[in-house]
């Protein structure tokens, strides 16, 4: 069944208001990027100004230039590694367009979905990419754990995705209450399917359009399960 949600998900792949939001989502992911990259950076010159200046041996410390080439180098496994943060906050901000093409196209004639504010959609956005941070840094501990770390990265990301992306599409048609009635009765799905989630966002380039077939797949979990 999960694997039909996404079937149908990628068969819309063309839809134009998809290749916009993939455009805004992908942009939103490569400013992420560079942003933490300037950051990292200007504090690595600024400990090498600074805090490791006692430290030069001549005009020019190395330490600096070491420790900001070996940043550049760890950028493609830190891009992997906040992809899904930034899918969080996608899911967040650009989920009703997703939502809304997916429902015209395959489930017409629905009432409107119930209202959400510009500033709602901005706090859950910004509440729901916090959350996934601090789990991500506090997941940095399990690499003590070696091979078992990735399978428990999957693991609670997916459990993570699966239940907020689902939550934000069952609240567009359900009072919370409800939505979460549903979620908890089909949470073993819900994981499943945010683990998915989670493993594809693991893939380079892949990961840049697994944020909208993901909320189109859980457009389509969700009125499956509704419906059942």
């Amino acid at each position: 069944m999960i694997l039909s949600d996404f079937a149908r998900a990628l068969a819309q792949i063309g839809d134009p208001r998809f290749r916009r939001v993939l455009i805004l989502g992908a942009l939103l992911a490569l400013m992420l990027l560079a942003v933490i990259t300037v950051l990292l950076l200007a504090l690595i010159r600024w400990a090498d100004l600074g805090a490791l200046g006692p430290l030069r041996t001549g005009p020019a410390s190395g330490i600096g230039a070491l420790l900001s080439a070996g940043t550049l180098a760890l950028m493609p496994v830190l891009a992997v590694y906040l992809m899904i943060p930034a899918a969080a906050a996608f899911s967040s901000l650009f989920m009703e367009s997703v939502a809304e093409a997916v429902e015209d196209r395959h489930y017409p004639g629905l009432p409107p979905p119930l209202k959400r504010g510009l500033g709602t959609g901005l706090i859950e956005a910004v509440n729901f990419t916090g959350l996934f941070l601090a789990v991500n840094l506090l997941l940095l501990a399990a690499l003590a754990l070696g091979p078992l770390y990735i399978p428990l990265y999957w693991a609670l990301n997916g459990l993570l995705l699966g239940r907020e992306t689902f939550s934000l599409i069952a609240q567009r048609r359900l009072p919370a209450a409800q939505a979460r009635a549903l979620r908890k009765a089909h949470r073993g799905q819900i994981w499943l399917a945010g683990t998915a989630m989670a493993m594809a966002l693991s893939l380079p380039l892949v990961a840049l359009v697994i944020p909208v077939l993901g909320v189109a797949s859980f457009t389509h979990l969700f009125h499956r399960l509704a419906r059942a």
